[in-house]
C-alpha cells in the first residue's frame, strides 16, 4: 500500500502553496514563453553582433564604392540654381524623379544643405554611406555610395545607427520584451529555488562577475 501512496504524495507536493501559487506559476510560465518567443531571433542577432562589435578590429571589412555622374537638364537646373544658402531643404519633386531615373538614386523625402555653389544631400545607411552633390552653376550631378559588407550592416543595426525610426521602435519593443523575459525568469527561479540549491549562488555570480570586471579592469 505504501508505493501506491507515492503518486498522491507527489501531486500534493506539486500543488504545495495552494491555488494562488499555481495561478502565479501558470501566469509566469505563460509570459516567460511568450516573451522568449518574441525575443528569440532578436537575442540571437544582438548576441552575434555583440561578438562582432567586440572583435571589430579583427574582422576586416573592405569597402565597396559606387560612383556615378550625370548632368542636370537645363529646365531642372533653373529650379535649383542661385546662390542663396539654405539648410535642411528638400529637392523639388521633379528633380528627385529625374535623379531616380537617370542614376537610380532615391532622394525623395531627404533634405539637403544648399550653399552658394552646390546642394549636398547626405544619405548615411547601416553598413555604409552615400552622398549626392549638385553643382548649382553647371548642373553637374555626382553620387557616391560605399558599403562595408554584411557584418558592418548588422553591427550598425545593433547600434541603431542610421536605421530609421521603424528600427528604433523595434529596438524599444525588443528591449521591453527582454525585460519581461528576464523578470519572469527571475520570479520563476525564486519559486523553484527551494528545490534547486545552486539557484541563488549562480544568480549572485552572474551579478558579481561583471561588477568585479568593471571595478578591476575597466578604467
Amino acid at each position: 500500500m505504501e508505493p501506491a501512496a507515492a503518486p498522491y504524495q507527489n501531486q500534493r507536493s506539486i500543488h504545495r502553496g495552494g491555488p494562488q501559487r499555481a495561478f502565479w506559476l501558470k501566469q509566469l510560465h505563460q509570459w516567460h514563453w511568450i516573451s522568449a518567443a518574441l525575443c528569440l531571433v532578436g537575442m540571437l542577432l544582438f548576441a552575434l553582433t555583440g561578438f562582432t562589435l567586440n572583435h571589430a578590429g579583427q574582422i576586416e571589412a573592405k569597402a565597396q564604392t559606387i560612383h556615378r555622374l550625370a548632368q542636370l537638364p537645363a529646365p531642372l537646373l533653373q529650379m535649383v540654381g542661385g546662390e542663396d544658402e539654405r539648410k535642411g531643404v528638400a529637392l523639388p519633386a521633379v528633380v528627385t524623379d529625374w535623379l531616380s531615373g537617370a542614376i537610380d538614386v532615391d532622394v525623395a523625402g531627404r533634405t539637403g544643405d544648399w550653399s552658394g555653389d552646390e546642394i549636398y544631400v547626405s544619405m548615411p545607411r547601416p553598413g555604409g554611406d552615400a552622398w549626392l552633390s549638385i553643382d548649382r552653376a553647371t548642373g553637374k550631378v555626382e553620387y557616391e555610395r560605399s558599403t562595408r559588407g554584411l557584418v558592418a550592416y548588422l553591427n550598425d543595426l545593433h547600434k541603431g545607427r542610421h536605421a530609421g525610426p521603424a528600427w528604433g521602435w523595434f529596438i524599444d519593443v525588443f528591449a521591453l520584451a527582454c525585460v519581461v523575459f528576464s523578470v519572469t525568469g527571475l520570479l520563476l527561479l525564486k519559486m523553484h529555488a527551494a528545490k534547486r540549491g545552486a539557484t541563488w549562488p549562480l544568480v549572485a555570480f552572474g551579478l558579481v562577475l561583471p561588477l568585479i570586471l568593471i571595478l578591476i579592469f575597466v578604467h
